[in-house]
Order: structure tokens, then sequence, then C-alpha cells
């Protein structure tokens, strides 16, 4: 008997999400099969491949890094270079040093660093908070007040802070939501239903499941994109059907593996291939998994991820 092949495509898709604005726009989801896999049915949006600077400039950067900023005197200076890079299909800015354990920087200087940075660019912009939520529900409210017109995306709105959040970016100033949970269907969804009933549109919503470097708990990450991916697409639940996006930056360049010098581990070789390995491998496989758009730091990680892309979809 001859085979015939059944396609693996569902009724039910992943709501499209566009960030950005004009020529530059970008859009996430709108899937209606597993990821990749293109032979079931075509891909509307290809994965988006970010690229991630802090308020903290070049010198917050590892040293293998810094070396790819050399020129740049500004964190503005930094996020126009980072913006050209190849591949790049969006700019994270990240506002750590607004942690009151950390720097404790005023509200004020860094929303004016994102007004700064808006204006010097004219990618998409992500703007991810301090991981303090107390500090964040003021940051990201003022940030979202500040990019009006951007439509940009505000990373992320979490169980505790999501009335302010969701109320700033979701209603008033009418940015893409970011719902951030810790690598849990169930959290996933009710953070996407508290939203939705405060009056977000959930088409207007990309959730952050949360993440881990390749090797640290990762099997965690896998199951919990792939049983959101079953229920959006195999059970039409529209309460899962938002994009994925993924900061694996800000997860891989803080393991050992990326950070470790080459004095101190000299068996483990060239210490910028390592960071960029783990950042590759964490980012291929979360797009895998079911991640519409992952974030990154190195230049090279990044060119190499979009190349990935472009050849599967």
């Amino acid at each position: 008997m001859p085979f015939t092949a059944k396609s693996g495509k569902f009724n039910a898709k992943i709501n499209t999400v566009e960030i950005g604005t004009g020529d530059k726009a970008i859009k996430m989801g709108g899937e209606n099969v597993l990821p990749f896999y293109t032979f079931d049915d075509a891909i509307e949006n290809a994965p988006k491949v970010g690229i991630e600077i802090t308020d903290g400039g070049v010198a917050a950067e590892p040293e293998c890094i810094q070396k790819c900023y050399e020129g740049c005197e500004s964190v503005v200076d930094m996020a126009k270079k980072a913006a050209s890079f190849e591949g790049v299909d969006f700019l994270s800015v990240r506002l750590e040093g607004g942690d009151p354990n950390g720097q404790n920087k005023p509200t004020e200087e860094l929303i004016q660093l994102v007004k700064d940075i808006a204006d010097a660019v004219d990618v998409p912009l992500v703007i991810c908070g301090s991981k303090n939520v107390e500090k964040d529900s003021e940051l990201l409210d003022k940030a979202a007040a500040a990019l009006e017109g951007r439509n940009a995306l505000i990373l992320a709105a979490k169980e505790e802070n999501y009335k302010t959040i969701g109320a700033s970016a979701g209603l008033a100033y009418k940015q893409v939501v970011g719902a951030e949970s810790a690598v849990d269907i169930n959290l996933a969804k009710q953070l996407n239903v508290l939203l939705t009933q405060l009056g977000v549109d959930g088409k207007n919503v990309v959730m952050n499941i949360g993440t881990a470097a390749a090797g640290y708990g990762f099997e965690y990450v896998v199951s919990t994109m792939d049983r959101i991916k079953a229920a959006a697409l195999q059970q039409g639940d529209v309460t899962l059907q938002m994009p994925i996006i993924t900061p694996v930056a800000s997860e891989v360049w803080g393991v050992k593996e990326a950070m470790a010098s080459e004095a101190d581990m000299p068996e483990w070789g060239c210490q910028e291939e390592r960071g960029i390995d783990m950042e590759i491998e964490t980012a291929a496989a979360v797009l895998a998994s079911g991640s519409n758009a992952v974030i990154l730091r190195h230049p090279e990680s990044v060119k190499t991820i979009k190349t990935l892309v472009s050849e599967l979809v």
C-alpha cells in the first residue's frame, strides 16, 4: 500500500503579535503547526532574534562582548551599534541598574535613557525591568508612557504587579504586554487570564514562560513549552495562544560555563567560545521547543541563530 502522509497542521493557531512601527516592525506567532514543522504547513512568521544591552553600558558586559562595542562611549552609542549587527530583528534594553538591591538608579535617569535610545534607533524595542517586582511596577509603567506610539514590548508583567503594568502598557499607552511566569503552564495560563480580565487584549500579549541555560534544569523548560503549545494548538486553548519570547542572554551569561575565566578553568578552553556556544545551544533548544523569539547578547550568537532560523523556515 502506498504511504499517505497526514498533515499535522491544527485548526487553532498562535496569535500574531506585532511590535515596532513602520518598515522595521516585526510579527511573532501566527503558526498553526509545531515548531519548524514546515512540512505540515507554511510558518507565517519565522522566529525572531533580538539583541540585549543594559543601562550599565559596555563596562557591564563580559570582556569578550566589550570588544564588539569598541568605540561606543555611551549606552546610546551601544544601542545604535547593537541594532546594526547582522541578524538583529529587535533591540532589548534591560534596566537592571534600577534594582534597589543593586545600583538603585533613579527612575527618571533610566526613563530618560529609554527615551534617548528610542530617538536613536528605529528597530522594535523590548524594555525589560530590573527583576525587582516593586521597582519594575514603577519603571515599566513610566517606560510604557515614554514610548507611546512606538508599539514596544514591555517585559514583563508578573502576578505581583500585572495590574499596574497591564493597565499602563496594555490599556493606557497601547504597548504590547509581556506576561512573565516561572516555567509552569498553570502559572502562565493564570497570568494570561488575569491580564485579559483586566481588559488587556489577549492578542496584544506575549508570554515569557521562563527559561534556564542549557543543562540547568532545562528539561522543565522544554516540557512546559511542549505542554503550552499542545494546549494552544491541539486543544485550542485561547488562554495559551500567545506567542512566546525567551530572554536567553540573562540566563546564559550568568552560568560558570560561560563566565569562568580561562585562567580559572584552562581545561575548558576559550571563554568567549564557551559563552557563544552556551547561548546558541540554549536559543536553538527553546526555539525547537516553541519559543517565537529569543533575546541574545553576543553578536555572533545572533548571526548564527538567525542563519539557523532562515534555513529551517
